[in-house]
This record gives structure tokens, sequence and C-alpha cells, in this order.
């Protein structure tokens, strides 16, 4: 089984890459896969240039195929006003739209503070909904006073496990998409018949 992992950490050393290696660490305990690592920060360039003319670089066309053949994605950002990052979405945005169908997914983030938690079912949780991935219900955040504190490990391992519940289990099948609303004019009013 492969499992890639997408780390949006922009500086070196990186607290997102740092949360990413132990979630990727914490998998391969549970069961041993091949581990792949996309660091969006050297796509950058790559991914701007995709917008503007439509057609991935090398680089970029490797990371994109690496994560629509895996079995599972950890997926970390760090914590921007309040959500992901934007080179985060926009690695997300260049994806083919059926790319992650299916797909398990761990997400996890950094911040400076644990005020930005809820990012996590704000911001990743949703984005992942809407590309039809399968969420594992344990998702991973790091404030600055988690590492090395209790319950980041605990939280790191049964995520870990999640993920690789969801890869080893029955294939997941997305169910046919429906639309929104479906509009049906209102039946005809029966004629009522008064007395005069």
């Amino acid at each position: 089984m492969k499992v890639v992992v997408v780390s949006a950490g922009l500086s070196v050393p990186s607290s997102t890459r740092l949360l990413a290696d132990r979630l990727a660490a914490a998998v391969n305990r549970a069961t041993p896969v091949d581990i792949e690592v996309v660091e969006l920060r050297d796509l950058a360039v790559e991914i701007a240039h995709n917008f503007t003319n439509g057609f991935a670089g090398k680089a970029l066309a490797a990371a994109q195929d690496a994560v629509t053949r895996a079995d599972g994605l950890i997926v970390v950002t760090p914590v921007f006003s309040a959500s992901y990052s934007g080179l985060f979405k926009s690695f997300f945005d260049v994806l083919d739209k059926d790319a992650l169908t299916g797909k398990p997914v761990l997400i996890g983030a950094t911040g400076g503070t644990g005020r930005h938690s809820l990012v996590l079912e704000h911001a990743l949780r949703p984005l992942f909904a809407y590309l039809h991935a399968v969420v594992v219900p344990t998702g991973v955040y790091a404030a600055s006073e988690d590492w090395g504190a209790e319950g980041l490990a605990e939280r790191t391992d049964r995520a870990a496990a999640e993920l690789v519940a969801l890869m080893t289990g029955p294939p997941i099948v997305a169910p046919p998409a429906q639309p929104a609303f479906e509009f049906r004019p209102p039946a005809p009013a029966a004629p009522t018949t008064r007395g005069r």
C-alpha cells in the first residue's frame, strides 16, 4: 500500500512537516506502507504556472500522479487567517476533479495557538468532503504548546489507525453524483365544486 503525504509547510525546518512525518510514522507502525512525501513549497512556481497556462510542469505532474494513485493521503497545512494556506488549496485546485473520489484522507494542521484548532472541522473537512474523499474521523491539530505535551501522540496514533482501517477495509464506493435540487412542478389542483 502507498501513502502520499502532502505537506504545505513553508519554512525549513517546518512544524507542518514535523507533524506530517509523525503521522506517516504512526501509519507505518500500524501497517507497513510505502510513503512518498510531496513538499508543496518546492512546487509553488509550477502550481502558479499551471493556473496561468493550464499545463502542469514535470514535478507538479509527478506529484499529481502520486496523489491520484495513492491508497491513502496524509495532508497537513499551516493555519493562515484561520484557514488552510493558499498554497495548500492551490495544489488541490489543480488536481483532476475526480482524483480524490473515495480516497481515505487524514487531515492535519499546525498553528501558533490552540485557538485555531477548529480549522480542521471548518475548513479542511469540508474541502475534502467537496472533493469526495473519505476523511478519517480524527483530525490532528498541533499548536506550539502541543509539541512534547500529553495528547498529541495519542491523537496521532488514533488518526493513523483510522486511516489504516479505511485503506485495508472493503473498497469505498462513492455514490453517483445527485443534483442538489430537483425541480418538480406542483400537481394541478383538483377542481372544487361549490354550490352557488
